[in-house]
């Protein structure tokens, strides 16, 4: 059998190549247990002088999770799901944690997991074939893996209004929101590798490529203007009054996403952009995700637009106004404290 992540050592720096290129290497338990077992071990160890995340082949760097055994496990007991969430995060943290240089190469599709793979690094490479996302409220989830911490610290409202409208990103945005610190074009990807691995430091910087004007420019005042509500139905009376096309077309994409996940967004992203450190992040978005796979929403989610792909998901409640704060409360509750979400020693 392939191994799903190739894990090796080469003249000091530690590698972690995604090798699932058949789900757009989506992750799985046994994934993140490899990839967390070798991140702990090579944080301390003195050889080790570096990290480089990046996908073995195919188009994707990482597309997310694995969205149908989550759905699943929330529909019969949600042991696994759990546990999944649970070294998922683990990893994330252990990735924000590391204490020596990071470099990610989002080469292809960088979607829900990925991104939390790949914002932790301290240097986060884009080329023209990425494509940057969080579309969870499409799918009755959340915008996970530590979104709650990076996307309110993205410029203006930015964080938020891609958390809630699911937007994707090309290169030029992403260096122009500071989720990717350089460009290279995919065809130098393999020399930069090699240069990474030689131990040359500097390799992203030689090798940027020149970014075109980031379209996402001409909208940010838009953004920010538009996402800065006091609520979710603020955001949508915002967006109606306007009458922009820019916004008539958030609007419009914005009707379609589950009502309770927005909510649990903006929520999430509130309290996220209060958060003292990553850890308490994550330990939030354990008690969310704990509960959500099991929700309604996340099952008609997954089975609108993965399983049976008529993408006509029912939500319930189907109004923003029928999702109440008693609900949210419910979904953001600490947890037991046996069952609370705790970072790897």
């Amino acid at each position: 059998m392939t191994e799903e992540v190739l894990v090796s050592i080469e003249n000091g720096v530690g590698r972690l190549s995604l090798n699932r290129p058949g789900a757009l290497n989506a992750l799985n338990l046994s994934m993140c247990e490899a990839m967390l077992a070798a991140v702990t071990a090579w944080r301390d160890d003195p050889s080790i002088r570096a990290l480089l995340v990046d996908h073995a082949e195919g188009r994707g760097f990482c597309a997310g999770g694995d969205i149908r055994m989550l759905a699943e496990s929330g529909a019969a007991d949600g042991v696994a799901a759990r546990r999944f969430f649970f070294t998922e995060y683990r990893l994330n943290a252990a990735l924000m944690a590391f204490g020596k240089p990071v470099i990610a190469l989002m080469d292809g599709v960088v979607m829900g997991g990925g991104v939390g793979l790949a914002l932790p690094a301290t240097v986060r490479v884009a080329t023209e074939r990425t494509t940057f996302a969080m579309p969870e409220t499409g799918i009755g989830l959340f915008p996970d893996v530590g979104g709650g911490w990076h996307l309110p610290r993205l410029p203006g409202k930015t964080g938020l209004w891609l958390a809630l409208t699911g937007a994707r990103l090309k290169a030029a945005d992403c260096l122009a929101l500071g989720l990717a610190t350089h460009v290279v074009a995919s065809e130098k990807i393999a020399e930069l590798k090699a240069a990474i691995l030689a131990g040359d430091g500097s390799a992203a910087d030689r090798l940027a490529a020149p970014v075109s004007s980031a379209p996402l420019a001409v909208h940010r005042a838009e953004i920010d203007r538009l996402f800065s509500g006091s609520s979710v139905e603020a955001i949508f009376a915002d967006l109606a009054a306007d009458g922009s096309e820019f916004a008539k077309a958030q609007l419009a994409v914005l009707e379609t996403k589950s009502p309770q996940t927005l909510k649990v967004a903006y929520r999430q992203l509130s309290l996220g952009a209060d958060a003292t450190s990553f850890t308490e992040n994550m330990r939030m978005e354990y008690r969310i995700a704990a509960r959500v796979v099991a929700r309604h929403d996340f099952l008609e989610g997954v089975r609108a637009v993965i399983v049976d792909k008529d993408n006509a998901p029912k939500w319930s409640p189907a109004r923003l106004e029928a999702v109440s704060e008693a609900l949210l409360d419910e979904i953001f509750a600490p947890l037991p404290s046996e069952q609370d979400w705790t970072p790897h020693a």
